[in-house]
Formats: structure tokens, C-alpha cells, sequence
């Protein structure tokens, strides 16, 4: 049975086992924290789960159509989707819902869902990325036909982001950086884009909606402040979520308390998106968060192993970025947890609940395994070719193994 799915899935079998992973434990991590949440609206946890059920399938249903797809399409679905997604950005600050000082989502008509434009941005802004290193590999260092063009895109994504999401317009900026280092564009250029990025963050902090909310995280962040202050209500203590996540892990210990036992989820606001790796440690202990870690890294590493044997630039760009975007993703989420970091509200990709995230996640992580499937393809191409000019005959088809790109 097990071998009959692996057939019709291509690419890195290590990268579709470890979404499987990821997803399982999501449900199971979700399920023990919406106790609070279904308390406060008058629901049952069960609906939440089978909606979170619900997301988690149809995510696996895109990341299997976008492997599908020759990767080499996305090169020209990116113009469209820059096309769509700035004018989207410049709607969501000026209608979008407002919810803290934030305007992040637009409500779709008909099915009256909200929608986070950032992670359509995200998606948009890293192919677009590829698209550009790759095509313009040889005038990279051309200030008019390559440099101002890519910065003048990065600096207008990475604004219209962080106007209402700091933290993930700052991400996608380091992600955009990295691109742009492996793309050997020269360290003065990329020196100015740091810099007009630094420009722009100062004028978002200090001029932005949301400034006396960074400011505040912040401070409170390098505040020192007892432990104990957990216990004062939130709305008095600008460290009450940091507090309660390192009660959380401080009492899962090594092994944990067992799953559906964690305590700090009816005290935590968001124990199943920004702190569910809080309430990881303290069900599943040490072990289980250093569990996470580690498919989170080995998910990186296949990524990397993928962009080393891809034989196109645009294949190469195109995974690295989108692997370095899940993987800073995760480790900020878990670094803010732990408390290595200010408050943010970036979720744990693939375990956190959530719609758009899960969603978009899953067709980047589609679109990665669409360039190991090209490269499994040549692969092949290569083998048949080399038998027939050996004379030997057709080998018969092997049985797909997993981590077939070794």
C-alpha cells in the first residue's frame, strides 16, 4: 500500500515524508489547544479539528498538483503574480480587516474567508527572485537592467509587508538577501539593498500604525523580569505570552507531561498558532521539540541537496529560496518560544492552525519537489541513454525507493 502511494508521488520521498510528519503531529498538537478557543466561541473542539483536517487535506492536494507542473512555469507565473500581488498589498493596508492596528487580511467575497496577502507576497516575491538571478545571470552587477529592478521590488514588497507584519516582511527580506548572495550580485549592491531596507524599517517603526507595539515588544524583550510576573493579567504585563511559553517548557521537562496534558494551554492567547511549540515541549518534553527541530533541518538539508544536483539556475534559486523562507520561519517561531526573540506573530509552518499559511506552505513545498521531480526525470533520461549506447539491455523499472535523490 505503502509503496503503491510512493509511485505516484515524484521528487524527494524524504521531503513527503517529512510533510506527512509535520501534519500528523499538527493535528494532533491543534486538537489539545483549541480547548480554550472552542470554551470561548461555544463549540466543540472536534469542529476545529476536522476544519483544521480539512485545510491540512486540501494543502496536501495543491502541493501534489504544483509537483505535478514543470517548475520551469513558474518562471512565467511570477510576473503575473507580482502583477497581482503589490496592487493587493496597497488594498489589504487601505481596506483590509483591521485587527490590532493591522490591516493583514481581506475577506473573499462569496465564501466570506479572510485571506493574509503577506503569504501570497512571499511566494510571489521569491519566484520572481529566481526568475530574475537566473535570467539575468550574466548583467547580474548592471545597475539599470538588473540591480534596480530587483532592489525596487524587494524594497516595495518588504514595505507594504511590514507597514502591518514586521517580522514577516523582515524574514522575507533576510530570504531575499540570501537569494540575492547566492545569485553573486556584488557585496556593495547588496550593501545598499541592507541599507535602504534599514531606511525603510526605521520609517515602519517609527512612523507605522503598529509603532507603539513594536516599541513595546521590544522593550519588553530586553526587560528582565521575573517569572513569576506570568501571573498577572495580560492586558498589565507586556511579558505575558513570553512568560507562560517558558512555564510551558520549563515544566514539559525532558519526556513531557503526555499529549492532551498540557496546562499553560488555558492560559496562553494563541496556543495553537504562535506558541504551539510551547505547548509541544511541555506535552511531548525536550525530546519531542528536539524531534521538530530536527525534521525542520532535515527538511532543509534535502532542499539543499535538491539545489546542489538541480542543473538549471532557475530550478536551484527557486528551491533555495523557498526552502530558506520555511526554514527561517520555523526557527523564528521556535526562537521566539523559547524566548530568544520579541513576540511575533509568525506561525510554525505546517503545525500551527491556520488557513493561508498552511495553504501556501504546502505549494511552495509542491513547487520544490517539482524541481527534485525534473531532476529524478533527467536522471533517468541520463541512464536510459548511457544503456543504450552501451548496448545493454533496457533495465527494467525499479521500484522507487525513498531518497531517491541521494
Amino acid at each position: 500500500m505503502v509503496e503503491q502511494i510512493f509511485s505516484k508521488l515524484k521528487g524527494d520521498k524524504w521531503i513527503w515524508i517529512i510533510v506527512v510528519i509535520l501534519s500528523g503531529w499538527s493535528l494532533l498538537a491543534v486538537y489539545s489547544s483549541v480547548g480554550t478557543l472552542a470554551y470561548k466561541e461555544g463549540k466543540g473542539t472536534e469542529l476545529y479539528l476536522f476544519k483544521h483536517f480539512s485545510i491540512i487535506a486540501v494543502g496536501l492536494v495543491l502541493m501534489y498538483l504544483s509537483h505535478k507542473l514543470d517548475y520551469r512555469w513558474y518562471a512565467g507565473i511570477s510576473k503575473l503574480l507580482m502583477m497581482i500581488t503589490i496592487p493587493l498589498l496597497i488594498y489589504t493596508l487601505v481596506f483590509g480587516n483591521n485587527v490590532n492596528d493591522a490591516s493583514r487580511w481581506v475577506t473573499i467575497p462569496v465564501i466570506n474567508q479572510t485571506f493574509q496577502t503577506s503569504d501570497l507576497a512571499k511566494l510571489s516575491l521569491i519566484t520572481f527572485l529566481a526568475r530574475m538571478l537566473s535570467h539575468k545571470a550574466y548583467e547580474i552587477k548592471d545597475l539599470k537592467k538588473s540591480f534596480i529592478p530587483i532592489m525596487g521590488t524587494v524594497c516595495a514588497v518588504f514595505v507594504l509587508i511590514a507597514w502591518a507584519n514586521l517580522s514577516t516582511a523582515l524574514m522575507l527580506f533576510g530570504t531575499s538577501v540570501l537569494l540575492l548572495i547566492i545569485g553573486r550580485v556584488s557585496i556593495k549592491q547588496i550593501g545598499i539593498v541592507c541599507l535602504g531596507g534599514g531606511v525603510l524599517l526605521m520609517m515602519v517603526i517609527l512612523l507605522g500604525p503598529r509603532r507603539a507595539t513594536y516599541m513595546s515588544r521590544v522593550e519588553g524583550f530586553f526587560r528582565t523580569e521575573k517569572v513569576e510576573s506570568a501571573s498577572v493579567p495580560f492586558q498589565e504585563d507586556k511579558n505575558f505570552q513570553a512568560n507562560n511559553a517558558k512555564i510551558a517548557i520549563a515544566t514539559g521537562g525532558l519526556f513531557g507531561k503526555g499529549p492532551g496534558n498540557s496546562v499553560q494551554r488555558n492560559v496562553l492567547p494563541h496556543p495553537y498558532s504562535d506558541f504551539i511549540f510551547a505547548i509541544i515541549v511541555e506535552e511531548y518534553g525536550t525530546i519531542g521539540g528536539a524531534i521538530l527541530i530536527l525534521l525542520y533541518l532535515a527538511l532543509m538539508y534535502r532542499v539543499i541537496r535538491i539545489v546542489t544536483m538541480s542543473p538549471r539556475a532557475f530550478g536551484a534559486f527557486l528551491a533555495a529560496g523557498l526552502g530558506f523562507s520555511l526554514t527561517i520561519q520555523a526557527l523564528a517561531n521556535m526562537a521566539v518560544a523559547v524566548g530568544l526573540g520579541p513576540v511575533t506573530g509568525v506561525p510554525l509552518p505546517l503545525v500551527s492552525m491556520g488557513g493561508t499559511s498552511i495553504l501556501f506552505t504546502s505549494v511552495a513545498l509542491g513547487i520544490i519537489l517539482s524541481v527534485s521531480r525534473s531532476i529524478e526525470e533527467l536522471k533517468n533520461k541520463e541512464e536510459l541513454e548511457e544503456s543504450a549506447i552501451t548496448g545493454q539491455k533496457q533495465p527494467k523499472q525499479k521500484k522507487i525507493v525513498v531518497g531517491t535523490i541521494s
